[in-house]
């Protein structure tokens, strides 16, 4: 069995791998609210899509600084009260909004295990943690519809097979008045995440008080129009 690569690491072999996969994939359709599931699935299943992640980063200016400096992003970097005190329309009062409207902790997201790769695992890491400000940036919801369009965006964005199969399978669990609203919803989640600038490669740190229009004009981010879901 190989050494623990970082503090949370867990080594595991590519049979042990598998089978956290498989496991983590029947609990996760039984129970799709488990967060920690799907993190599982996502780190057991995603090396290949975070290697060509952290090429693009290091391709790229702000890409390789992030992989340098590795900046986080939770409640001690980023304070719900300094949030609240960015300019109303910035993005993150709009973020700390967001977080305070369904009680969300930046410190809620589960730690990186299975990847064994220290750098990859940072990746993964940057990853989590900007889920919520993509949430924000274009302007969905965290409810089922929400998060299904979600997944469709960072599947095209970052290639993980977790994030598909979320785009492909979360349908399962939208309310069949819904039916409709997703069958436009993916759509139109397939071209915006195509169209946006590459989001792993974007220090969204020094973009908080910047008005929320003007950076989803500068990232060619667009936002879920009302009709599909969306919430400005």
């Amino acid at each position: 069995m190989a050494s623990k690569l970082y503090a949370t690491h867990v080594p595991t072999s590519l049979f042990e791998k598998a089978a956290l996969s498989v496991d983590a994939s029947v609990r996760a359709l039984a129970n799709p609210r488990r967060a920690d599931l799907v993190g599982v699935l996502g780190e057991t299943t995603g090396a290949l899509a975070l290697r060509r992640m952290r090429e693009r980063m290091a391709r790229d200016t702000v890409g390789r600084s992030i992989l340098a400096e590795r900046p986080r992003i939770r409640a001690h970097t980023v304070s719900a009260a300094a949030l609240s005190a960015l300019p109303a329309g910035s993005f993150g009062n709009a973020y700390g909004t967001f977080l305070d409207r369904h009680a969300f902790d930046p410190d809620d997201r589960a730690d990186v295990r299975f990847v064994d790769d220290e750098e990859l695992a940072y990746v993964m890491t940057r990853y989590r943690e900007t889920h919520d400000l993509w949430h924000v940036l274009f302007g969905l919801p965290p409810t089922v519809l929400g998060e299904v369009a979600l997944k469709c965006i960072e599947a095209v964005q970052t290639g993980l097979p977790m994030c598909a199969a979320g785009a492909l399978f979360g349908g399962a669990r939208v309310r069949f008045a819904q039916t409709a609203r997703l069958a436009r919803v993916l759509p139109w989640a397939a071209r915006a995440g195509s169209r946006a600038a590459d989001l792993m490669c974007v220090r969204y740190e020094d973009h908080l008080g910047e008005p929320l229009v003007e950076l989803r004009a500068i990232l060619r981010v667009d936002a879920c129009p009302p009709d599909l879901g969306g919430v400005g």
